[in-house]
């Protein structure tokens, strides 16, 4: 009672106002065991200070796991009638205790850094860790207290048209400032998209922030990522071109720092900027998964969201999907209330508003009045003979054409000779610009070393300058790119100098194949069209400063074979790249290409016909060099691809120019034999060009049986020169053709998105397919067909050639149908062709391809009166199964037979089924390896509700579901969305099974790969799972894995 009695006057004289004034304390409950008793000394002390403080306002409980504060609610809510569980911090580990206590002191909260983590509790951020995690500016949920910064430096760099810093939006929190300008976009993606990611079950999941340059976007992200340093762990990727695998790395310990368990109870909140390419974003996606894979780091929801921030050149509001947002250069009404209101505080604390560009620019709503008008007072002084005006030209130009594109401070001061101030140190940079000074800003880089550089304030600024610079003072853009590579200045300052060399490269070489004219940089373009024929001075210069880069040689020899029709010339340049960078596939395609133009140029000029043997000489033998270099290509290729399955973070796709150019010449030759009397155009002499080329006729036959055989003897001796070339053109180009074929089905881009280089492809494959076509699949037999007796193999004969055409001779030809959207009158015709040929003499492929146009059938028209049984196919196939299979089929077999007998309910199991899988997945990795990498196995199928054929879900169907197109389907199925659909629900059938190791062993008892092995990880062995099923040639695959 003694000691009860004094605990209760220590508290009395604590809360006391002259000792502890009220609401400036807080006390703190540590509960690190369980408390069972109600008179515990630990409870009535709490009750005692309950009294004196009236209330819970100034008490915080803190205990160390869920039993413990369990009990001491009950206890307490017991005593004194009150539910304490609002001021409780429950189910932490020591590390997260000890951080939240240390948080609450404000001294450790200037000298100390914290984390989030679950509940509201936060952990110690260890300096040694943060500076192990040296490719992420991490973000901290005490961000800035306690620092000292300038808040008038900071705030007018921003305002002019600096980048943002955290210091902008702890400024704006502070008394007596308004707060910080919410975009219309901020409360939609923060409290919507950012919970949406969230339950997603895949360990990374991605949002995309598109945004016009210069319109906020990078400022949004950053201030999304501040309002949420609560609830994420939030950090900033410091440098675009950092070693991907260690960034990821990296994220996994920052999201993996503190916590005792595999299942981390904050995911990483990851914003990266201005990336100028989607597909290294996805890079970055996938080693982040195979990361939180490898460390079986559970992804029961997303552990991991990125928030990529990409410039989009168009002011339209395009690509808006589930997972991507744009913001657009034209704002709200709200927001232009908003930025009149934040300039009115402004103009309160500034005086030189006038020069706040980046502020301005933005309340103006971007009107290109007010830029122009800017643009034009700025310059009126300008002088190119001046350095301070080619310093600005310099940064003008690569501002435009470069993201990001900066000189370094160093640089600048040695090319404008500044000099230090005596006793006063350096004198600013800014100084040496003058009258320009108002467009520029300084910045600080961050590559290998970090330094201080100067950029343009505003991407509308720099292009403005450009066309006032032509305008008025008649300073062209071949003026400034000659100037900033041939003045030797820019490249002699250390400090920069590698990310100059760099910018530069990059607005000289790099494409972008989107837009129209796509053969060479914008920049190179811009050029050629407002000085025509200047080009050419700029990219011999440009070989001059990058002597040793096989880049800029390639990027010559495509100029001088496109533009200029130079063959020589460009021959030459195609050879030193190739010495520069041997054994590299793109290289080597610059120098089949050279000679592919250079064929089709003589064949344009060749006006005589029929062509005279020289010619034709000349023309086939320029053929037979580029065929061997399109073959070496082609080696190299696959070659490359084996060499990044072993590197294993190198995502680039299989180089297929090699195969398309070997096609392309093949047409080539074509046109120019049909140009010798040996190969008329007339139907007969047609077939004999067709026999010769697919080396069932041979010349000296040929030769012998034509009566014009001494008129055309010339020919004939320049064409047995070129007879193993001739021989094979048609088995070459068919081989490529279906290799073709099948890299396109069966291989798609891991994320869904279509390539526009794959599209333009694509759309000249199907041009060569249709000569092709012409040549080698149409018999001129007209008069045979009128014969009743016509022997069946001629029509047998026939039938092939209509199915080759159709492309409906191969597996993949015929579930390309399906994506074609092949009318159903064609896909009728091509079954009753197999039909036909299945009842006569078929071969094991054409037995295959007769299952596979069923099940296409199917897809395209249940109710045909062609279709057959589905019990017929399923009976069929262990025929063809147990028969001789030609190793070329193994693949397409094993699929159909793992698709078509794949268990159904209420059906006895097919026990061979595991062997095809396993067969399956041999058979892809031996005819697929060389080609994949950077690839996902497209999924043809998935398992539906219904029986027979209507269980065979069609992707096409899936995408149906969505309304809002192609984008938005491909947008929800990397995110793992589609799989909410309640239609797409209601079309597929949810499997059963058990985690085994890295796959999931169905009910049935065959093995499936998790589409996400991450979704996977850290599940117990044989715990119980659901899941949808895939159908890919890789083999059966699972979706949406989620626990029973």
């Amino acid at each position: 009672m003694d000691k009860g009695a004094s605990v209760r006057d220590v508290i009395s004289f604590l809360c006391r106002k002259d000792v502890l004034p009220n609401k400036r304390f807080l006390v703190i409950f540590l509960i690190l065991s369980r408390v069972s008793e109600k008179m515990d000394p630990l409870v009535e002390t709490f009750s005692t200070f309950l009294q004196e403080l009236r209330g819970t306002d100034q008490i915080l409980c803190i205990c160390d796991n869920d039993k413990a504060f369990n009990s001491w609610r009950d206890l307490i809510e017991a005593r004194c009638g009150i539910d304490i569980s609002g001021r409780c911090i429950h189910d932490l580990s020591f590390a997260e205790v000890n951080g939240t206590i240390l948080s609450l002191w404000s001294e450790n909260r200037r000298s100390s850094r914290f984390l989030p983590c679950g509940g509201g509790s936060k952990v110690l951020f260890e300096k040694k860790v943060e500076r192990s995690l040296n490719t992420l500016d991490v973000l901290c949920v005490n961000q800035c207290e306690g620092g000292n910064e300038e808040k008038n430096v900071i705030e007018e760099n921003f305002y002019k048209g600096g980048k943002v810093t955290w210091w902008n939006f702890y400024f704006s929190e502070q008394p007596g400032s308004t707060p910080f300008i919410k975009r219309d976009h901020f409360d939609y993606i923060k409290d919507t998209i950012m919970p949406d990611l969230c339950s997603l079950r895949k360990a990374c999941v991605l949002f995309n922030l598109m945004h016009v340059p210069g319109c906020g976007g990078t400022t949004l992200a950053m201030h999304i990522l501040w309002s949420l340093r609560n609830t994420f762990r939030c950090a900033v990727l410091r440098n675009n071109n950092a070693d991907f695998a260690e960034v990821a790395s990296q994220v996994t310990k920052l999201l993996m720092y503190d916590h005792q368990e595999q299942l981390p109870s904050v995911p990483v909140l990851l914003m990266i900027d201005d990336f100028d390419d989607t597909e290294k974003v996805f890079d970055l996606q996938q080693l982040i998964e195979k990361e939180c894979e490898e460390k079986k780091i559970q992804s029961k929801s997303a552990q991991v969201v990125l928030l990529n921030c990409m410039r989009s050149e168009s002011s339209e509001t395009t690509g808006q999907t589930a997972d991507t947002v744009f913001i657009g250069n034209n704002l709200s009404d709200k927001e232009k209330k908003l930025f009149e209101e934040k300039l009115v505080e402004i103009e309160k604390t500034y005086k030189n508003t006038e020069t706040f560009y980046g502020f301005m620019i933005m309340k103006k709503n971007f009107k290109s009045e007010y830029i122009e008008s800017v643009v034009r007072n700025t310059l009126k002084s300008f002088n190119m003979n001046q350095k301070n005006a080619q310093l600005l030209a310099v940064l003008v130009l690569l501002d435009v054409y470069c993201r990001g594109a900066s000189l370094s401070v160093s640089l600048c001061e040695e090319f404008l000779d500044l000099q230090p101030i005596p006793f006063c140190g350096s004198n600013k940079v800014e100084h040496g610009f003058g009258k320009f000074s108002t467009f520029i800003t300084s910045c600080s880089v961050q590559g290998k070393v970090v330094f201080r550089a100067v950029k343009m304030i505003h991407s509308r600024i720099a292009k403005q300058c450009l066309l006032e610079l032509k305008a008025t003072h008649n300073v062209k853009k071949v003026e400034i790119a000659d100037l900033l590579l041939t003045t030797d200045t820019f490249y002699e300052s250390t400090q920069g100098k590698s990310k100059l060399l760099q910018d530069v490269h990059h607005i000289l070489v790099k494409r972008y194949h989107e837009l129209e004219e796509s053969q060479f940089s914008p920049l190179i373009q811009d050029i050629a069209h407002e000085t025509p024929g200047l080009e050419e001075m700029v990219l011999k210069n440009a070989s001059k400063r990058y002597e040793k880069d096989p880049i800029v040689s390639q990027l010559l020899a495509r100029y001088y074979y496109l533009r200029k029709k130079d063959f020589g010339e460009a021959k030459s340049w195609a050879k030193k790249a190739k010495d520069l960078y041997k054994d590299n596939s793109y290289i080597a395609d610059t120098s089949a290409q050279v000679i592919k133009h250079e064929l089709k140029n003589a064949i344009a000029d060749c006006k005589e016909e029929p062509i005279s043997p020289e010619k034709l000489k000349t023309l086939l033998k320029l053929a037979q060099s580029a065929l061997e270099a399109f073959q070496e290509t082609q080696n190299l290729a696959k070659k490359e691809s084996l060499q990044r399955l072993q590197i294993k973070t190198d995502n680039c796709t299989f180089n297929t120019s090699g195969c398309l150019g070997e096609i392309q010449v093949g047409v080539l030759v074509t046109d120019v034999l049909a140009k010798t009397p040996v190969f008329s155009s007339d139907g007969l002499r047609h077939d004999i060009m067709s026999q010769v080329l697919s080396g069932d006729l041979k010349l000296s036959d040929l030769e012998s049986r034509d009566r014009w055989h001494t008129k055309n003897k010339p020919y004939y001796v320049i064409l047995k020169h070129f007879e193993d070339v001739l021989y094979n053109l048609k088995y070459r180009m068919k081989k490529n053709f279906d290799f073709l074929d099948s890299f396109y089905v069966n291989l798609g881009s891991r994320f869904g998105m279509k390539d526009s280089r794959e599209q333009m492809s694509q759309n000249e494959l199907f041009r060569c397919f249709r000569h092709y076509a012409k040549v080698f699949c149409k018999t001129d037999s007209a008069s045979l067909l009128k014969n009743k007796t016509l022997h069946t193999m001629l029509e047998l004969h026939q039938t092939r050639q209509s199915l080759e055409e159709e492309k409906a001779d191969t597996y993949s030809g015929i579930l390309s149908c399906l994506s074609n959207e092949t009318s159903t009158v064609k896909l009728e015709k091509i079954a009753r062709q197999y039909l036909f040929i299945c009842q006569r003499h078929p071969t094991p492929k054409e037995k295959v391809n007769f299952i596979y146009v069923n099940v296409v059938l199917s897809r395209l028209k249940l109710e045909s009166h062609l279709l057959q049984p589905y019990e017929t196919m399923v009976n069929l196939l262990p025929q063809v199964l147990c028969g001789q299979i030609p190793l070329s089929e193994s693949l397409p077999l094993s699929f159909i037979a793992v698709l078509l007998l794949w268990p159904e309910p209420n059906r006895p199991v097919y026990r061979e089924l595991g062997r095809y899988i396993s067969q399956m997945k041999t058979s892809y990795h031996a005819e697929m390896k060389e080609v994949y990498n950077g690839k996902s196995p497209v999924i043809h199928f998935l398992l539906g509700k219904k029986r027979g054929y209507e269980r065979l879900v069609h992707i096409g169907e899936i995408k149906k579901c969505i309304v809002d197109g192609h984008q938005q389907f491909a947008s929800m199925w990397g995110s793992g969305k589609i799989w909410k659909e309640k239609k797409v629900e209601e079309l597929l059938y949810r499997v059963t099974g058990e985690v085994h190791s890295d796959c999931i062993m169905a009910d049935t008892g065959f093995p499936v790969t998790p589409m996400y092995r991450s979704q996977i990880s850290g599940h117990a062995e044989r715990s119980k799972v659901s899941f949808f099923i895939g159908f890919s040639m890789r083999g059966p695959v699972a979706f949406d894995i989620g626990q029973k």
